[in-house]
């Protein structure tokens, strides 16, 4: 069989607040009991697989699932500073209803403009934060060759991988679930590469 390297894509477990659908971002917020059992799952699920490394998010909703998985591996763990959620601005922390009637203009805007708009207050836009994720991904095929890769991150992180391991455009960004905890395989061959399991 041709060398490829594999990334398990996982998104953190459920976090508290969830059921407000919270906008965090950046904001460190820590998982429920089911979140954690949720990570726990995936742990088990993968405890066989032969990992290289394990990568995260530094914020500790995702990196407390990486730890989890990594104490059935004998491989790195890398808390990485761009693996962190899209950044929101002045929406970090809000829920969803909240948004709707605090910035209703703003929300048509993003509606209108899914790839290049931002979030009053330094918001980051989804092109930026394609532009900040795609690297990391290049940077661990590059250093994982024909390896295992675990990478534990955030919804709209992993939509981002997604899209692009699919060759979607990101206007297609939410056309794809990422529950939390669910996993995602993906395959980068040399020539071409092929999504596995999505929003397992």
């Amino acid at each position: 069989m041709i060398g490829h390297t594999r990334i398990y894509l996982i998104r953190h477990g459920q976090v508290n607040g969830f059921e407000t659908y919270p906008i965090y971002g950046h904001t460190d917020i820590d998982l429920t009991d089911i979140g954690l059992l949720q990570m726990e799952k995936i742990a088990e699920r993968l405890q066989l697989v032969d990992v290289a490394a394990v990568y995260s998010s530094d914020l500790k909703r995702s990196l407390t699932g990486a730890k989890l998985i990594s104490r059935h591996h004998d491989a790195p763990l890398h808390p990485r500073k761009d693996l962190r959620e899209m950044y929101f601005g002045r929406w970090e922390g809000l829920t969803l209803e909240q948004i709707r009637e605090k910035y209703p203009e703003e929300l048509q805007k993003r509606t209108k403009d899914i790839i290049d708009y931002r979030a009053p207050g330094g918001g980051e836009s989804v092109k930026q934060l394609s532009e900040r994720v795609i690297p990391i991904v290049q940077e661990i095929l590059d250093k994982h060759a024909n390896s295992n890769v675990v990478v534990v991150a955030h919804g709209a992180v992993n939509r981002v991988v997604l899209c692009h391991a699919l060759a979607l455009g990101l206007e297609n960004l939410f056309r794809i679930q990422q529950d939390y905890g669910c996993l995602n395989i993906i395959d980068y061959f040399p020539n071409h590469t092929l999504v596995r399991l999505m929003n397992g």
